[in-house]
């Protein structure tokens, strides 16, 4: 028997998300849809990036099957002011089954990930404040 790999899930979002309801409610229906997933994010210490994380944890802890992570931090300290649209068509390259962007007074970061989800043929959904 084949085992399918999980669906991969990016997640982007701005540094003052604060909709972590919203973040954890999406993910729950990507796991509920997919069966196993792994979710993608910046590692930002704050925001949608943060609030992913948690759910991630959370699943673990409690035992539920078929949930990963996989965080893709910035570069700061090597790149600069240009590590972050780095990191962010890395994360879009490495592909995606959809692309959750969770934008907040129109956050640089995260539309630009969205914009090259896109333009890679990933479904993208974007929720904005």
């Amino acid at each position: 028997m084949t085992r399918l790999a999980p669906a991969r899930i990016l997640v982007t979002g701005s540094r003052d998300w604060q909709d972590a309801r919203l973040v954890h409610r999406e993910l729950a229906r990507r796991w509920r849809d997919y069966g196993q997933i792994t979710v993608i994010h910046g590692a930002c210490p704050t925001g949608a990036d943060a609030q992913a994380a948690q759910w991630v944890a959370d699943m673990v802890a409690a035992g539920v099957p078929g949930v990963t992570e996989e965080a893709h931090p910035a570069r700061w300290d090597l790149h600069g002011k240009v590590a972050g649209p780095i990191r962010n068509k890395h994360m879009v390259g490495l592909g995606a089954a959809c692309c959750l962007a969770f934008i907040r007074n129109d956050s640089a970061g995260a539309s630009h990930t969205a914009r090259l989800a896109e333009a890679a043929g990933i479904d993208t959904q974007r929720w904005t404040t």
